[in-house]
């Protein structure tokens, strides 16, 4: 006995909400785009090698990313960071050379966003560092990498399973990062 079902508007609009919400539940993994680019790694405009810095000199994330546990958002460094070291060290490295012309007149360096979430995700990253969330969670190993790569998909499902653990008591309500 062959069963016939029938297309209906209502049982479309009922298979796709439901589509919908297991897209949602499953972290969106079939959605290409921000904040799936694991492993992108751009090219900067003066090489930072993050391993000399942060691994050798173990400068700490938030000596440079100042305002990190003050803001929602982290910064990117001012150049009068870079210059409190870089005015004496290393001041023969051509990169570093062109730091200080940047520094000297001015101006910045334009440099490319690695980490990207979507405009309708709000990451607070003071709210993580208050919690004792350290920057590896997230953005792996950054005391290794010689170029700063996306260490995780930053996947919503990524988020919520982190959160989900209950050591760390964090806010499972959609309006914690979608306001």
């Amino acid at each position: 006995m062959h069963r016939v079902f029938k297309c209906t508007a209502a049982g479309a609009m009922a298979f796709l909400s439901a589509l919908m919400v297991s897209t949602l539940l499953t972290g969106c993994k079939f959605q290409p785009g921000w904040g799936y680019n694991k492993g992108y790694a751009p090219e900067q405009p003066i090489a930072f090698d993050h391993s000399l810095h942060v691994g050798t000199n173990k400068i700490q994330c938030q000596y440079c990313h100042n305002q990190v546990e003050r803001s929602k958002h982290s910064n990117i460094p001012a150049l009068s960071t870079c210059m409190n070291c870089h005015l004496q060290v290393a001041t023969d490295k051509p990169g570093i050379q062109k730091l200080r012309e940047a520094y000297d007149s001015g101006g910045s360096v334009e440099w490319v966003r690695v980490h990207m979430l979507p405009d309708f995700v709000h990451f607070n990253h003071n709210a993580h560092i208050a919690k004792g969330v350290n920057c590896q969670t997230c953005h792996g190993p950054i005391e290794t990498m010689k170029r700063v790569e996306q260490f995780s998909d930053l996947s919503m499902g990524w988020c919520i399973n982190c959160h989900r653990q209950p050591e760390n008591k964090a806010p499972l309500n959609c309006t914690t990062c979608h306001y």
